[in-house]
């Protein structure tokens, strides 16, 4: 006996509209974020004062808040830059890279949950070729992808609306964060300064 073809129509209804309530958590947060002034209120120096008011939950609440604050669109530059001025060289290094993963982990199951994976069933050629390359090699693809672009939220969407699975997103970005975090707390100072930081902040 054939099974029964489901239904495509109220499927697609359904991941329509999870991918309207995850374009009003981006456009939302967005909007949220710049009426409120977070992105220009929320510095290096406010990140390292509410650690510092956090007492000995301050690592804690600098996990805490680089993870919410990526969903934010505060830049990861930011705290990574806070860990960098409040720890040191190396509790630095260690500090924003568990913040980092932390973020992009929160981003992934957040945009996951909430829009699904939609990217796997566009069936248009071009992205399907873009897709393949994630499908047959998807820790190399994240790995490199993410030494590339770092923490951006643009490619936390992306991977969480595909198909990857999120051992290989979380291994692959483990592995392409290895090299960026430690460059970014050791010379943050350097980076930071003039329009490079500038740059780094708005993409990153």
């Amino acid at each position: 006996m054939e099974d029964e073809p489901t239904a495509p129509a109220p499927v697609k209804k359904t991941n329509r509209w999870r991918l309207v309530a995850l374009a009003v958590l981006f456009f939302g947060s967005l909007l949220i974020a710049h009426v409120t002034g977070l992105t220009e209120r929320i510095d290096v120096e406010t990140i390292r004062a509410f650690m510092d008011s956090a007492g000995a939950l301050g690592f804690v609440a600098f996990l805490l808040a680089f993870a919410v604050g990526e969903l934010l669109h505060i830049p990861g530059l930011v705290f990574v830059g806070a860990a960098s001025v409040a720890y040191g060289e190396t509790l630095g290094i260690v500090a924003a890279y568990l913040g980092a993963i932390g973020s992009v982990t929160l981003s992934f199951f957040v945009v996951r949950l909430i829009g699904g994976q939609p990217l796997a069933e566009v069936e248009r050629p071009f992205v399907k070729r873009v897709l393949r390359r994630l499908d047959d090699q998807p820790l190399l693809t994240v790995t490199v992808l993410r030494f590339v672009f770092w923490m951006s939220p643009a490619l936390n969407y992306v991977l969480a609306m595909s198909n990857v699975r999120y051992r290989e997103y979380l291994i692959g970005s483990a592995l392409g964060l290895l090299v960026p975090i430690p460059i970014v707390v050791l010379f943050f100072d350097s980076l930071a300064s003039g329009w490079i930081g500038e740059w780094l902040a708005a993409i990153f």
